[in-house]
């Protein structure tokens, strides 16, 4: 929700589909009742995927503008999109499960069918026909994002620790730091919510574009994977260049200072020089389902919410502070001698300052799955990181789970690692390398 990390709680060629909404700012973009009814099939067999909404975006700064028409190539890049891109509006986050009869063979034509179809949805295309010839044919797309513009969507495919079992083969092509998270200190996981063979991430500013691409994907892969579990994501918890840092569902601004620059990415969510040859380029994934206590939290005082997390709720600066991006001053005390900052609160254990200087890609969006069983609002943070070093993470949440002043109002109730590999060249699909 802060610094690097949270408690814990990114041209191809080719026709183009026309711009169905050439641009929009945020305050002028309405969402309503955005996720309200979806459902359907594909997000229905996955556990916790009930139907959710999500409120408009709040008002950014003017050069922060939502522009439809835009579109991001999936082949012929350094890293897949979704990872760096400055983050969209909305996402989808879906894990699956390949039963043991899956063979190598079906592995290797699902990557290379989610391959091309990521390349065509991402410019806003559909994966077929949406009405073929023939009334007694089913549809080779379905349609819901049928003549909607690209809305700048990304897919990012990661692969899991079981993939490189002796199942398929590829046990001597599995990266020495990839392994499933071992327990970690916060941990509440429902088992519904946790691991999982393969990961798609689908961001875009129009949460019909996300539903679509995840719902073809699903699709595409019928006879091989099923859904596991997934995440309909909202008001993009991170920020990039030009975008006003966003806020979570405490209403604090969320992820101030995250990786930013081309040196920060270089030394923190690349992959460089890996013992696996084929990773170069790539990253690992962390996803992480948090929920909130929001009724226990909306009845704490504004100080106390402000000690927990070390900042001002409004302007978000440090409590040392004026300014947002003001650094946090760690010894600063107050009149009676004690730290301005609560040496416990998020600020504190999440900042670079405090923890040899790493940091992590975070890339979250708040999520609400409506009620629970009691009535109380059952949402949080669908949070993302992307790093080189699967540890990083494991060192700050396991000092965040075990201190931070925040566990009071959040659980740890979903949990998975996947490595994500570079994205591949025109003519290639991805992971191709294992296959080899």
């Amino acid at each position: 929700m802060d610094d690097d990390v949270h408690a814990t709680c990114a041209d191809e060629s080719g026709e183009t589909m026309p711009a169905a909404r050439p641009g929009l700012s945020r305050r002028g973009m309405l969402t309503g009742a955005l996720w309200a009814g979806v459902g359907g099939t594909v997000l229905g067999a996955a556990a916790g995927s009930t139907a959710a909404w999500a409120a408009s975006s709040p008002a950014g700064p003017p050069d922060d503008i939502v522009d439809l028409s835009r579109s991001y190539p999936f082949y012929g890049q350094p890293h897949q999109g979704g990872i760096d891109t400055n983050p969209q509006r909305y996402s989808v986050f879906m894990t699956f499960t390949m039963p043991d009869a899956v063979t190598r063979a079906q592995l290797q034509a699902l990557l290379a069918r989610w391959s091309a179809a990521a390349s065509v949805l991402q410019q806003g295309k559909p994966v077929g026909s949406v009405q073929p010839a023939s009334d007694v044919q089913p549809a080779g797309d379905t349609g819901e994002a049928y003549e909607l513009s690209p809305a700048s969507l990304t897919l990012t495919i990661g692969l899991g620790p079981s993939v490189f079992s002796n199942r398929f083969g590829f046990a001597k092509y599995k990266p020495a730091l990839f392994a499933e998270l071992p327990p970690l200190n916060g941990d509440n996981l429902d088992p519904k919510l946790t691991g999982g063979d393969l990961s798609v991430q689908a961001c875009a500013d129009d949460p019909q574009v996300c539903y679509h691409a995840v719902r073809n994907m699903a699709r595409l892969g019928r006879s091989v994977v099923a859904p596991h579990w997934a995440v309909l994501g909202f008001g993009r918890a991170s920020a990039g260049p030009g975008q006003e840092t966003p806020r979570n569902l405490l209403g604090f601004k969320d992820g101030t200072r995250n990786v930013s620059t081309d040196e920060q990415y270089s030394r923190f969510v690349w992959i460089d020089s890996s013992d696996q040859p084929w990773l170069n380029g790539g990253t690992y994934q962390i996803v992480r389902k948090v929920r909130m206590l929001m009724e226990t939290w909306d009845t704490d005082r504004i100080g106390n919410q402000q000690q927990i997390f070390g900042r001002h709720k409004e302007a978000g600066s440090p409590l040392t502070g004026t300014g947002e991006f003001d650094t946090p001053d760690f010894s600063a005390k107050d009149d009676k001698g004690k730290p301005v900052i609560d040496p416990l609160s998020h600020v504190a254990l999440a900042a670079r300052e405090n923890n040899d200087g790493i940091m992590i890609r975070r890339r979250s969006y708040n999520y609400t799955d409506g009620l629970d069983a009691e009535g109380q609002l059952n949402a949080g943070l669908l949070f993302v990181s992307y790093q080189n070093n699967p540890g990083n993470f494991i060192r700050l949440q396991n000092r965040l789970g075990a201190h931070d002043l925040l566990n009071e109002y959040i659980r740890h109730i979903g949990s998975a690692i996947f490595v994500v590999p570079p994205a591949p060249e025109e003519g290639h699909y991805l992971a191709q390398a294992l296959f080899s």
